[in-house]
């Protein structure tokens, strides 16, 4: 069967349903006399009559009425899967991924995502999770999840969270070994815990300011991790003085197991965007992650 016999049967389904060559003519947005010509083709390349004509009515023959009998179901079956179809282009489905890191993952964006996943079983979601700052559009990533002030400006960016600030750390018992540092510089003479940047490959210099005041200082210590999650760890443990993220140690600092210093040298970052490309029209799963993480406070 050759692609155009299906559209000669699908015009054939169509006179024999209206039974009137004007009214199918108009559903099918052709002429009466292309769709006469058309349906006089079918039944020569069939070798038999399809339709009796009349000057008042079109009535399909007993051979009509089999074909379009046996014909009905199938274009029916075919009208509702491609009806489905459409459906599921406009379900959220398919793999979003997204770059972000520890912290963004563990306290923001993990949490909102429970619940709306439970509502969307066809979709999926990749979290590649480092510090890095990644180019999303080179490494084939939907999105990533960066501060405000990093995000570029080519990007559409949506809040996801307040600000927050990084906030100095260490246990009780190493201030039992060391004195309390008075200023950030006093960190240059303490075994810090140290966070390495994948993208520039060095040490993280620890940021503060007070008062218009701005300060980055190089700090050294024994332990360096690419996270920040196990810098907690390490901190609890007593290695050191460990500058994180406030929300991953409130609950330690609360119930002492973690002493804050320079707290009036610790001002906020503005909070972490969703940003992804501003040419690129959102998918219905995109849709769906950039609702459950946008902040609304």
């Amino acid at each position: 069967m050759q692609r155009e016999d299906l559209k000669d049967l699908l015009w054939f389904l169509t006179v024999a349903r209206e039974r009137s060559f004007t009214r199918a003519a108009a559903e099918l947005g052709t002429s009466q006399s292309t769709l006469s010509h058309t349906i006089k083709q079918l039944e020569a390349r069939l070798g038999v009559r399809l339709l009796t004509r009349t000057t008042r009515s079109v009535a399909p023959t007993e051979a009509g009425e089999r074909l379009y009998q046996s014909l009905l179901p199938r274009f029916e079956g075919i009208e509702a899967d491609l009806s489905s179809l459409v459906a599921f282009r406009d379900k959220p489905s398919g793999t979003v991924r997204i770059t972000l890191s520890d912290h963004a993952l563990r306290m923001i964006v993990w949490p909102k995502l429970q619940p709306m996943l439970r509502d969307y079983p066809d979709l999926n979601v990749e979290l590649y999770s480092d510090n890095g700052m990644r180019n999303i559009v080179e490494e084939r990533f939907d999105a990533g999840v960066r501060l405000g002030e990093s995000v570029d400006k080519d990007m559409i960016a949506v809040r996801i969270c307040p600000d927050w600030r990084l906030v100095a750390v260490a246990s009780p018992d190493y201030f039992l070994r060391r004195p309390v540092p008075k200023t950030p510089q006093d960190l240059v003479g303490h075994e810090c815990i140290c966070l390495r940047q994948a993208t520039f490959g060095g040490l993280y210099a620890w940021e503060f300011e007070k008062k218009g005041r701005e300060l980055r200082v190089r700090v050294d210590g024994q332990l360096t991790f690419n996270t920040t999650i196990p810098m907690v760890d390490a901190a609890l443990a007593g290695y050191g003085i460990a500058y994180v993220p406030e929300d991953l140690v409130s609950q330690h600092l609360a119930e002492g197991r973690l002493k804050l210093v320079l707290d009036d040298w610790s001002l906020p970052f503005p909070g972490y965007h969703l940003y992804y490309p501003s040419r690129r029209q959102l998918s219905p799963a995109m849709a769906v992650i950039v609702e459950a993480l946008r902040h609304r406070g």
